[in-house]
């Protein structure tokens, strides 16, 4: 298994500490020295992914795209930061450190992908596939650092070019919308047409399949976002039907061309959560966590944010339908479940009965909690974040950044109610033990099926509140919202952090 967990010495000599956001420029500057040969290339572009793998950004996913719906909650003594998200305090969101931590890290990425770009591009000796593929990673690398930016910020600073020195870190936001979204397609045009498609999915690094899928989520977004009168990008200057046909035609490279085999749908439902099968054909981009790692980052403890806390360490629980139980550590209960989701699902729902955990046993298969123990679990958690060979706290238990299934459905919301998008979400749903979708249905209510169906299948990877956000339901849907009476306008965008606004008198 290839991985990027272990960042060269040499290229750390280049680091320029990014501990506080007192000490600009993000990530690191080039050396003239450094670039010379292909490992001092791939060095530089491992570096850049590196920076999302902190713990700071990577539990960012989840806090942003499910703690503050209501598919989650936070336990009683959570940082107060996490209690802010999930209920929803603008007045506290300028200094909310989790938003500090990953508008910053999105920039740290971007400064060292622009260092790639500049630098490695530059690299003539260099063999020209393996030059593109660097440079065409490291445009990806910019376009998702920006389209999580914009998601959530909406009109942020433009850095295009590596940053120095203090000055250029200085710089104000972008005048419109159009202009950082625009920015995204480019810089994802660009790495398609520099990248190749792997044969094998590479743990922890993108290639040209990634980068079409982050496109079609980028037009699909933007598409339903004006569409539905989302505040702001009413104002886009682009045709909604336009965005919805780019939308599937960047899916369709993935999931409706012959040329394309190396990714597909898992037939197996519990291989797509196998920490033991990061190559498997769902996983476009997937962070690279492993239990050898020194340091959190490069290991992973995402298992202890979804399980409750258990006393007594390693427990069991049900591996699918197999009648086999497996080990886990016990969690420290982050990530809560409620309990009003967990019942939402469809009757015979195998994301349900075999991705949430109810009961645990102990080694000889004695029910522990739940079952007939005559003690309940706090609440059902979720178990597609589970490392059996998980060695004290270690894991090697890894985000889902982009993995097929969302593609298809993407391409089948954009579609509409065609032949393919059908095929796609029906085989979703077969594998999730579902009838299919009824035959016949309009566009509107086909769209409608298949956002329902990203709730479920997508459950707890960090996309449900951007769903809510693009359709313009975040105050209407999210009860801490509706209950405070927030209107769509106070919560298109989180605020700029103030430590960012405070050091850049360019950001209002």
């Amino acid at each position: 298994m290839k991985t990027r967990n272990i960042i060269l010495a040499a290229l750390a000599s280049l680091t320029v500490c990014a501990c506080s956001l007192d000490e600009y420029p993000y990530g690191f500057y080039s050396e003239g020295n450094f670039y010379k040969t292909d490992a001092d290339a791939l060095a530089a572009t491992n570096y850049i992914y590196d920076a999302i793998n902190y713990i700071e950004y990577s539990r960012a996913i989840v806090f942003l795209g499910d703690m503050n719906t209501d598919v989650m909650y936070p336990k009683g003594d959570a940082k107060t930061s996490t209690k802010e998200l999930d209920g929803w305090k603008p007045s506290t969101f300028k200094t909310n450190t989790t938003l500090n931590n990953f508008y910053h890290y999105s920039y740290i990425t971007i400064n060292r992908a622009n260092v790639v770009i500049e630098n490695v591009a530059a690299m003539k000796d260099l063999d020209e596939e393996t030059r593109n593929q660097y440079v065409g990673e490291a445009y990806f690398m910019r376009a998702y650092s920006y389209f999580n930016l914009a998601r959530n910020f909406g009109r942020v600073p433009m850095h295009l070019t590596p940053v120095r020195k203090l000055e250029e870190a200085t710089v104000g936001a972008a005048k419109t919308l159009d202009e950082v979204w625009n920015q995204i397609f480019e810089d994802l045009d660009k790495a398609i047409s520099l990248t190749k498609i792997y044969p094998v999915p590479v743990t922890g690094r993108t290639d040209r399949v990634a980068a079409y899928s982050l496109a079609s989520f980028a037009y699909l977004y933007l598409a339903t976002a004006k569409e539905t009168g989302v505040p702001q990008y009413v104002d886009m200057s682009f045709n909604i039907d336009d965005y919805y046909t780019k939308a599937t035609e960047y899916a369709a490279h993935v999931v409706d061309d012959p040329a394309q085999t190396t990714y597909g749908l898992d037939p197996n439902l519990m291989d797509i959560y196998d920490v033991e099968k990061p190559t498997g054909p769902e996983h476009i981009f997937l962070m690279s966590m492993d239990r050898t790692g020194e340091t959190e980052g490069q290991y992973s403890k995402i298992s202890k944010m979804y399980i409750p806390y258990i006393a007594g360490g390693t427990v069991y629980i049900k591996n699918g339908d197999t009648g086999e139980l497996i080990p886990t550590h016990d969690g420290w209960s982050e990530y809560c479940t409620q309990t009003e989701f967990y019942n939402s699902f469809e009757a015979g729902d195998l994301r349900h009965d075999w991705l949430f955990c109810t009961t645990v046993y102990n080694a000889d298969g004695i029910a522990t909690f739940g079952g007939d123990s005559g003690k309940s679990l706090s609440y059902p958690f979720c178990r597609k974040f589970i490392d059996p060979e998980f060695v004290g706290e270690k894991t090697s238990t890894k985000p889902f950044l982009i993995r097929y299934s969302e593609v298809a459905l993407t391409y089948a919301e954009a579609a509409g109610p065609t032949t393919k998008a059908y095929e796609l979400v029906n085989a979703i749903r077969n594998r999730a033990g579902l009838a299919p979708l009824p035959s016949g249905m309009t566009t509107s209510a086909f769209r409608d099926a298949v956002r329902k169906e990203r709730v479920f299948e997508l459950a707890f990877e960090g996309h449900l509140c951007y769903d809510f956000r693009r359709l313009n339901k975040l105050h209407t849907d999210i009860t801490a919202a509706r209950e405070q009476g927030l209107t769509a306008e106070e919560m298109v965008f989180y605020p700029i952090p103030s430590l960012e606004t405070d050091l850049n008198p360019y950001i209002e």
